[in-house]
């Protein structure tokens, strides 16, 4: 298998997914202050943000096919602790 790290990431993908849709974003303007909580769901959380930009862009056959593809390929839950812990640094 071969190594498909990406800037430090897992890959590509969620690389990607993690500049282009989430950075900057806080994740506790959209859970409690309750870690656990925020920890438990985050992930679920962005993957649904992110499968919804793609569906409310109203494209349909091979583009969307591909993009759907793409966002299969993220770590939602190594975007999801990175958010946490930059947050956790900036306080």
């Amino acid at each position: 298998m071969s190594d498909t790290k990406y800037n430090g990431w897992t890959n590509y993908e969620t690389w990607r997914v993690n500049l282009e849709i989430f950075d900057g974003l806080d994740p506790y303007d959209h859970f409690s202050d309750d870690q656990e909580t925020l920890a438990d769901n985050l992930h679920d959380y962005l993957k649904d943000m992110a499968t919804e930009i793609i569906e409310s862009d109203g494209a349909k056959g091979l583009a969307h096919d591909y993009a759907m593809a793409f966002l299969q390929a993220v770590n939602w839950h190594e975007i999801a602790r990175h958010m946490i812990n930059d947050y956790a640094r900036e306080e």
